[in-house]
């Protein structure tokens, strides 16, 4: 039995679970999400981009079969209200579980202009939505947070409808700048976490988009979610996954050892934690899957 982790967030590794009918594959595993009920929604870059399982992981539904372009973010909000972002439409949407659409943000296969061509492949300015969004996320209130991500610099805050209120970074290393915005987590203590990937930390701000700090020392990080009880868990690129509180404080922290084995990190995308605190890992690139480690009490 391979345990991971630390302390009071120590894990035994599922290495088999997600039972995948014959046909089926993984593909890269961009993020992943979980309802209330504990159902799990695996949104992956294969045929089947979002494949929904039980905790114990029996498929039991997909839906997005020849509509997702790529599959890059989730958030599910505690009253089941499912958000995704689809990377290369330069879109996110607003779902139901079943997959159906209530509203689009972005323009469709319309990227914003920032700059950024194959000629000259950087960010020269910051624009409005979007160009290659990354991640989307809730606040108290309903109102929607887009970090937007490859091809811009900005964090994007909307109405609960999907209007835009305002927009704050733009391209740099400096305080409220961004390199490769990532991910975006309003948590209950009112600041708004933010994955600036490659420059290697969670920066914070306001949810008026004020900057307040930000913590160094991570390995691109991907993908931010805060969980009932205000523990952050953050999936980095680099083959680690940190689990800390709100104030930075580091509980501990999961080194992958380079190598696609069960139960070690390779190249973290998305993390979500059920009701019981078994945390769920989705993998890309050379890792492409998804891991379920068991929380030990």
């Amino acid at each position: 039995m391979a345990i991971v982790g630390s302390g009071m967030y120590r894990y035994e590794v599922q290495a088999d679970w997600g039972k995948l009918p014959q046909g089926y594959e993984w593909g890269q595993v961009g993020a992943v999400g979980i309802d209330s009920q504990d159902r799990v929604y695996v949104f992956n870059r294969s045929s089947h981009p979002m494949m929904i399982f039980d905790r114990d992981g029996n498929l039991l539904s997909t839906w997005g079969e020849g509509q997702i372009k790529q599959a890059h973010g989730i958030y599910i909000g505690n009253d089941d209200s499912m958000f995704i972002v689809d990377r290369d439409a330069h879109v996110v949407m607003k779902c139901t579980l079943d997959g159906k659409v209530l509203f689009t943000m972005g323009n469709r296969d319309k990227p914003s202009d920032t700059g950024f061509t194959t000629e000259s492949p950087t960010v020269k300015r910051a624009a409005g939505p979007f160009n290659l969004p990354t991640d989307v996320g809730m606040s108290s209130h309903g109102e929607i947070y887009v970090s937007d991500g490859y091809r811009n610099a900005r964090v994007h805050k909307f109405s609960a409808d999907g209007k835009l209120l305002f927009s704050w970074g733009e391209p740099g290393t400096g305080p409220g700048q961004f390199n490769l915005v990532h991910s975006v987590w309003e948590a209950r203590n009112g600041r708004v976490y933010v994955a600036d990937r490659q420059n290697g930390r969670i920066q914070v701000f306001t949810p008026n988009g004020k900057y307040i700090e930000h913590w160094d020392g991570y390995k691109q990080p991907c993908k931010i979610y805060v969980d009932r009880n205000d523990i952050m868990y953050v999936a980095e690129l680099g083959s680690r996954l940190t689990i800390c509180n709100l104030d930075g404080t580091i509980f501990t922290r999961i080194e992958g050892n380079g190598k696609r084995e069960p139960g070690q990190p390779l190249s973290p995308h998305g993390v979500w934690v059920d009701s019981r605190g078994d945390m769920y890992v989705a993998e890309v690139l050379q890792s492409a899957r998804l891991q379920k480690f068991i929380r030990q009490r």
